[in-house]
């Protein structure tokens, strides 16, 4: 048997220039973190030769091609496994829909404990591009990149998209570890209670990209001042650069923000917070504010028609947390 665990980001500044449509034109940059909630899959061996997969639906087929889930079916074929296993996953938010890169998780799970069950050590930068190569160039998803980056190395990077394709992955090294837990503590995540389709709107952006192109340099902009200023520990610059970010972002597309969404951001703001964003594409998920420790239980108070997901900074990328190999087996 074989466990990996892979965590969920944040992502601060820089969304939506790591899709093609625009880092093709000039290079895309984002400054993300990942958290200690996260997605798990298990991988174990079976006696026959059936293929078992437990999701929000079971499965039991004699055949990789007969598998329903594609991110697991390409994640099989993409490693080489095909048959005689049980596998399952199982994540701490809704699979779909939350804007945590939750989808990017799961592939790169996938791949880091399939590749462990056959025994294969690959790198970061490997299960990142191999989770690429299956959601957007296989499955066909209208994505970027920085999801699949962000749970592959983990911890706190600036990931840059070169126009040739490559990605480059800075991690902020210079930011200690009490710099670190601060900026976590003063970070506060709420749920909207609205799952979306985050293609839907990616795929619009995709379309308008041309029109909408400056605002998205603007957006990139704020990824090295933004990283130089959490490097020197000026943490509050870090509420500013949400809020003048979810403003750009606002207007990429219509449908990104909504009523809600409106209504608990200016509640918060009102309550205390120094600025905050839907994180992923938009619509709902989750909204990520940043407030100052003394003003948190005003800004609790404020939402308290909402779930809190409470959470810490991680600094671990995709690892496997349970090893227990059976070669015989096979």
């Amino acid at each position: 048997m074989i466990i990996s665990k892979t965590p969920l980001r944040i992502s601060f500044v820089g969304g939506g220039t790591d899709l093609p449509s625009f880092y093709e034109q000039d290079y895309g940059a984002v400054l993300s973190c990942t958290i200690d909630k996260g997605v798990y899959v298990i991988i174990k061996e079976r006696f026959d030769d059936l293929i078992v997969l437990n999701w929000s639906r079971k499965e039991i087929v004699e055949s990789v091609d007969d598998i329903e889930h594609e991110l697991i079916r390409e994640a099989m074929r993409k490693v080489g496994i095909k048959k005689a296993v049980e596998i399952s996953t199982i994540a701490d938010i809704p699979s779909q829909g939350s804007g945590l890169g939750s989808s990017s998780s799961v592939t790169v799970g996938l791949l880091n404990a399939f590749y462990t069950y056959m025994g294969i050590q690959v790198s970061n930068n490997r299960l990142a591009k191999e989770a690429c190569e299956i959601e957007i160039d296989i499955v066909g998803k209208p994505i970027g990149k920085q999801d699949q980056y962000a749970a592959a190395y983990g911890g706190m990077n600036e990931i840059i998209f070169e126009k040739a394709g490559g990605v480059i992955v800075n991690s902020l090294n210079r930011i200690d570890s009490g710099s670190f837990r601060i900026l976590g503590s003063n970070l506060l995540l709420f749920y909207t209670d609205i799952t979306r389709d985050a293609n839907n709107i990616l795929a619009k952006q995709n379309a308008k990209t041309a029109d909408i192109f400056e605002v998205l340099t603007k957006m990139r902009d704020q990824v090295s001042p933004l990283k130089q200023s959490i490097e020197r520990g000026e943490l509050e610059e870090v509420g500013g650069a949400l809020a003048k970010g979810w403003v750009l972002k606002k207007t990429l597309v219509s449908g990104i923000s909504n009523d809600r969404i409106d209504s608990m951001y200016e509640l918060a703001r009102a309550a205390g917070a120094v600025g905050g964003k839907i994180c992923g594409a938009g619509a709902g998920g989750f909204l990520l504010l940043y407030v100052p420790r003394e003003k948190q239980n005003t800004v609790r108070e404020a939402l308290k028609d909402y779930r809190e997901f409470p959470f810490m900074l991680e600094k671990y990328g995709s690892r496997i947390i349970f090893n227990q190999r059976n070669d015989y087996w096979r």
